[in-house]
């Protein structure tokens, strides 16, 4: 019963951490390096490197420039069509190193799937709400999307750790309505060309 209870809240931590990397690629891995350096938390044998203190730097350094960019007006257009791909990496590489699999194969198909996947939904939700800002304020309310974004990333990563479980039901809500926004956006356009 305790150890179904332990894969539970890790399987939630891994996808409530891969989620926020689809606000701020950085972020949550370095709060997951962070938590795991000060014992908060423990990676798994194979990803303790994200605790190291080259990768503590790296990731502190990362997310100063990432977080910086996207203040600045038609970068952060630049940056989120980089970051889409890079937070489904960011997001399969947390996933995979939290989730309580053994065998390895099955554990990166369960890392790529729920971490990549919801990442990389995440990250494309708040690429349209940016290019929908751009589009209505020439760019100028971008920097209340971005301050949304980073407050999401750095508050979801921490609380993660606090309520998995709470944050990865959150999450999930989430990634469904992003998704029937995408599948209304796009049944629209079909409704547009058949006319």
């Amino acid at each position: 019963m305790n150890w179904e209870f332990q894969a539970i809240t890790a399987t939630a931590l891994g996808i409530a951490l891969a989620a926020c990397c689809g606000f701020r690629v950085f972020v949550p891995l370095l709060v997951a390096g962070l938590a795991s350096r000060f014992h908060f938390f423990h990676f798994s044998e194979s990803f303790l490197w994200l605790s190291s203190t080259p990768a503590l730097i790296a990731l502190g350094a990362a997310t100063i420039i990432e977080i910086a960019g996207y203040y600045i007006p038609f970068v952060d257009n630049i940056l989120d069509t980089i970051a889409a791909p890079m937070a489904t990496i960011a997001g399969t590489v947390l996933a995979t190193s939290v989730i309580p699999i053994d065998n390895e194969w099955v554990k990166w198909i369960a890392g790529i799937i729920t971490g990549g996947g919801s990442a990389g939904l995440i990250a494309s939700g708040t690429g349209i709400l940016r290019l929908f800002s751009t589009k209505t304020t020439l760019g100028t309310g971008n920097n209340f999307v971005a301050t949304g974004e980073n407050t999401a990333a750095v508050a979801g990563s921490i609380l993660s750790f606090i309520i998995p479980v709470v944050m990865a039901v959150i999450f999930l809500f989430f990634i469904v309505w992003v998704l029937r926004k995408v599948w209304k956006k796009m049944r629209g356009r079909r409704q547009v060309r058949t006319v």
